[in-house]
């Protein structure tokens, strides 16, 4: 029998919208037997108001600041795994709170890719609304090279979802957790 990795306390995962966060979270989840939390449906039932709502009442900055307190809850209880939402590693308070909570993976794709899983997203719940005046690749193209550093500092390690399934990927993941 092999040995299930035990991360520090819980693991997350980061990356941008359509990398696959919460369909391989709730995989990662079942193989090690943990709660899943998906940050985005989490802060949708916690303000009864859809994120593209928040954002366009309220703005970037207070949905930032409801996101980073929502954050904090989550990753205050252990042994579970968290989808978070795909511009969480902005606030460097929310790079720290992923660290402390536990083994934090930065699920990547190409541009091109994203933009396919994108346009194939119909359903309310992944409606997102746009960063910048850009069209959808140049959008995800310039966003990425903005938020890079801040997935990078925020994570342990790097799984690409390109060419894989979400199975492939989880397990790409739990292979990645460290067994002490």
């Amino acid at each position: 029998m092999s040995t299930v990795p035990s991360p520090r306390r819980g693991v997350a995962l980061v990356g941008y919208r359509g990398t696959g966060k919460s369909t391989v979270g709730r995989l990662v989840a079942e193989r090690l037997r943990w709660p899943f939390v998906d940050a985005d449906v989490a802060f949708e039932a916690r303000y009864a108001r859809s994120i593209r709502t928040i954002f366009e009442e309220l703005g970037e900055a207070a949905f930032r600041d409801r996101e980073q307190a929502l954050l904090a809850e989550l990753t205050a209880e252990p042994g579970r795994v968290i989808a978070t939402g795909g511009g969480v590693v902005l606030r460097e308070e929310n790079r720290l709170a992923l660290k402390r909570f536990g083994f934090v993976v930065w699920l990547t794709a190409e541009p091109g890719v994203l933009a396919s899983r994108l346009g194939r997203t119909s359903s309310a719940v992944h409606v997102r609304p746009p960063l910048t005046a850009a069209g959808t690749l140049g959008e995800i193209a310039e966003v990425l090279r903005h938020r890079t550093p801040f997935y990078r500092e925020a994570s342990d390690a790097e799984v690409s979802t390109d060419g894989r399934t979400p199975s492939e990927v989880a397990e790409a993941v739990r292979a990645l957790l460290p067994t002490d």
